[in-house]
């Protein structure tokens, strides 16, 4: 932890600062993934809001 004080004497305390890393594209395979789980969370959804109508 980087500490300093100013000409007043308050100290002032920073934290230590995280490694940078870029982010890596999603493979071919991880967006079919997320294409797949979209369509479950669609199905649910609109269930959901069918239930929602029907027992109104």
């Amino acid at each position: 932890m980087t500490t300093i004080s100013d000409e007043n004497g308050i100290i002032n305390n920073f934290a230590k600062e995280p490694t940078m890393y870029y982010a890596e594209a999603p493979s071919s395979e991880d967006q079919r993934s997320y294409v797949g789980w979209g369509a479950i969370a669609l199905a649910v959804i609109v269930a959901s809001v069918f239930t929602a109508v029907f027992v109104s």
